[in-house]
This record gives structure tokens, sequence and C-alpha cells, in this order.
């Protein structure tokens, strides 16, 4: 996404965008949320719009389709260390599983369930006389993104790094974000760990809630969402506190920042 400027607010730089007749921009869907929660959409109406550099689920991809039909919108994957993967543009979460294997020049696979790529994009190590290999010995580096097959289509579950243990059990962040984030009235959510004496940790999820909402439904909201976390999630995973806040910070690079408590 073009960099706005130091103390922009999102609608001056969505009206800069626009001035400068960009048609074509990319970010991560924490930055996008973020342009979609400003009620500037309407001002800014680009022929393509590209997600990357987090996990792109359903509800923000369709909430961009509504608020720029007329745009063409895919996800990519893609890092430092493993390159450029692959670019979805058929507006659904997740990704054919049929580029597992080889096509384009970049080969994939999945081992216990890591999306690992070869190609010449591939880094080979970081810079430093002692710094580790990132691939193994075929070539392929290890991404650290966990995925699931779910009938003919992969779907990213989270980071290995980023996992919460439950008493032993483990809970992908993303996972229970994208449930709480389906929801008509989220429009952005953070899932994290809190300390628990018995457990160890907790999960706990703060939640973005899109312009306009009745903040005297507040109540029915974090229930439903319960409700919704109950039925799609196993019972370790559904977070034991839900905390409704006006924001939620990102880091330099656009990504949803991550912090326990």
């Amino acid at each position: 996404m073009v960099l706005s400027e130091p103390g922009e607010t999102i609608a001056a730089h969505v009206a800069r965008l626009r001035a400068s007749g960009v048609s074509h921009i990319s970010g991560t869907p924490s930055h996008w949320r973020k342009l979609l929660m400003s009620g500037t959409p309407a001002d800014f109406s680009p022929h393509y719009i590209r997600l990357s550099g987090e996990i792109a689920d359903q509800a923000v991809l369709d909430g961009l389709a509504q608020a720029f039909p007329h745009a063409s919108i895919g996800h990519a994957y893609a890092s430092t260390e493993a390159g450029v993967g692959f670019s979805v543009d058929d507006g659904r979460e997740g990704f054919p599983a049929h580029l597992i294997g080889h096509r384009d020049g970049v080969e994939m696979k999945i081992v216990e369930g890591s999306l690992r790529i070869r190609s010449k994009r591939t880094a080979r190590a970081y810079v430093g006389a002692d710094a580790p290999p990132l691939a193994d010995e075929e070539g392929f580096v290890d991404t650290g993104d966990i995925v699931e097959l779910r009938g003919d289509r992969y779907h990213f579950v989270g980071r290995r790094g980023g996992i919460i243990n439950i008493g032993g059990l483990k809970v992908h962040p993303e996972e229970v974000e994208a449930v709480i984030n389906r929801h008509a009235c989220v429009q952005m959510s953070r899932a994290r760990s809190r300390r628990s004496p018995i457990t160890g940790a907790i999960v706990v999820a703060d939640v973005v809630l899109r312009v306009g909402t009745d903040e005297t439904r507040q109540e029915t909201i974090r229930a439903e969402i319960l409700s919704r976390c109950k039925d799609g999630l196993a019972a370790w995973k559904v977070p034991a506190m839900i905390r409704f806040v006006e924001r939620l910070e990102v880091t330099a690079a656009g990504k949803l920042a991550r912090t326990d408590a």
C-alpha cells in the first residue's frame, strides 16, 4: 500500500491516493481492515487490490468486494525467505490444492502441516558467517505457515511460532480471529494469550466493531461471537474473554501487532 505521511489520517491518505490516480494497490489485510473501518472507501475506486503479508480471511475479502464492486481483488503468498509462492484471484480464502507441486518455476509441498517452497527465488541463509541455512538439503524453505486441507482447498491456520499453548493443547490465534471476523458487526479482531495459573494460558480476544454498531447491542454481539466460536472451534480454542476496543495497533510492516498479557 502507498505509505501514508506522518500524522496523516486515513481520509487524507485516501484523498491523496485518489488525487494521484492510483489504480493498483497492495496492502496487508490489517491495512485494508483499517481502510474499511474509516468510512472512506466510497471516495476511492482502484481497479486492482492485492492483499499479502498476513492471512486473508473470507471476512476481509468479502468486505473489500462489497466496498469495491468493480475492482479485481486477489491475495498473494510471498515471504522474504521463500520468495513469491502464488496468487489467488477467485475471491476465496486459502488456495486450491492443485497449486501444491511444481508450477511456473515454483515447487511447493506440505510437511507436517507446514508449507515449504523451493524456487530460484528462495533464500539459502541469512547474512553472517554463523547464520544457519534456511533451505533444507533439497532446497526447500520451511515457511513456518501451517495449512490445513479442507476439501479441495488449503486454508492457512496460522504461524507455527505464534501458537498459544493451553495446557499442552495448541491454538493458532489466526484461526480464532477468522471465526470472530465472520460476524457481521466485527471489523477486525486479535486473539492472544493471557497467563493462567491452571492451564498456563487462556485465549482472550480484542474485537473492533464496525462503525455505527449500536453500543447497546454489545452484550448480544458478545454472546453471538461466543456461540460462533463454540460451534466452529474446539473447546480449548474458544476465548475465555471478549473485550471490545476502539482500535488495534499494526506494526511498521502493516501487520497486526501481537502481544501477550
